[in-house]
C-alpha cells in the first residue's frame, strides 16, 4: 500500500532534501526513522528537491509498506526525529499516486528582513537599504507574461523543458520584513533564488522594470540576477488534487 507523509523542516542543518553520497538530507533522516520504527527499509520520494539551506513548512512525500502501522506513529516519529523536522500527517493515497508527478502547483515564498531582527537572522535575508518596492510589483506583472524561464536556471542542469506556468507572483510588505510569494505548476533549480535576485536589483535601481524583458528572452542566466541566500526560502505549500486519496 502506498501512502503520503506530510512534514515540514528547518533546512538549515541538511544539505537540502534529496540524498548525497556524503552529506546529511531531510530525506536521509526521515528514512532512516521510517525503517527503525516499521523494522524494514522505507524508502521515500519526495515532492521536490529543496535545495541546501531551504526550509520547508509543508512537504509531501510517499511511501510504500504492508505491514500494520506502528500504534501512534506520528507521535513515535516526531519522538525519534530531530526538532528541525516534524511529521503532521499519514494517509493512504491510490497505488499510483506519485507526491512529485501528481503536484497540481508549488508555492514558495522568500522572506526578506529590512530591519535588523535578532529572532529571524537565519530565517530571512537580511538587506536593510532602501528598495522601490512598487517597481518590484511592477515586475511581476512580466514573470506572469512568459512561459521559458532558463535565465534564471541554474547551469549544468539537466531538464527536458524550461517552460514553467507561473500562477500568482507578488510581493508583501509589512513594518520590518518584504515578502515574495510564486506559485507554479513546477520550479527549475534555483529558479526562485534568482528570480528574488533580479526583482531586488529592479528595487535597487540596478535594473529598470522593462529589462526584464529583455533578461527572459535571453535565456541566459548571466542576465538575470544575482541569487539570493537559500536561507530566506520556503517551500510552504503543494496542491494536489483530492482524487489521490485512497
Amino acid at each position: 500500500m502506498r501512502y503520503f507523509i506530510e512534514l515540514s523542516y528547518n533546512g538549515t542543518a541538511y544539505h537540502g532534501w534529496q540524498n548525497q553520497p556524503n552529506a546529511i538530507t531531510v530525506q536521509q533522516v526521515l528514512e532512516e526513522t521510517l525503517s527503525t520504527l516499521f523494522q524494514q527499509d522505507i524508502a521515500i520520494v519526495g515532492a521536490g528537491r529543496t535545495d541546501a539551506g531551504v526550509h520547508a513548512s509543508q512537504m509531501f512525500a510517499h511511501f510504500e509498506t504492508a505491514l500494520e502501522f506502528p500504534e501512534n506513529l506520528i507521535f513515535k516519529l516526531n519522538s525519534f526525529l530531530p526538532d528541525d523536522i516534524a511529521v503532521h500527517d499519514i494517509f493512504e493515497v491510490q497505488a499510483n499516486a506519485h507526491a512529485r508527478f501528481n503536484a497540481l502547483s508549488r508555492s514558495y515564498c522568500y522572506k526578506i528582513s529590512t530591519k535588523k531582527n535578532v529572532f529571524n537572522t537565519h530565517l530571512a535575508y537580511a538587506l536593510h537599504h532602501e528598495l522601490e518596492v512598487s517597481k518590484m510589483i511592477q515586475a511581476c506583472e512580466i514573470l506572469m507574461q512568459y512561459k521559458d524561464f532558463q535565465c534564471f536556471s541554474k547551469s549544468k542542469t539537466e531538464v527536458k523543458t524550461y517552460n514553467c506556468d507561473i500562477m500568482q507572483a507578488s510581493w508583501e510588505q509589512s513594518a520590518d520584513e518584504l515578502v515574495f510569494t510564486i506559485k507554479a505548476d513546477r520550479f527549475l533549480r534555483n529558479m526562485v533564488r534568482a528570480i528574488v535576485g533580479t526583482l531586488i536589483n529592479i528595487g535597487a535601481g540596478k535594473l529598470e522594470v522593462e529589462q526584464l524583458h529583455e533578461i527572459i528572452k535571453s535565456k541566459d542566466r548571466s542576465e538575470a540576477g544575482f541569487s539570493v541566500p537559500a536561507h530566506g526560502l520556503y517551500l510552504f505549500h503543494i496542491e494536489y488534487s483530492e482524487q489521490i486519496r485512497k
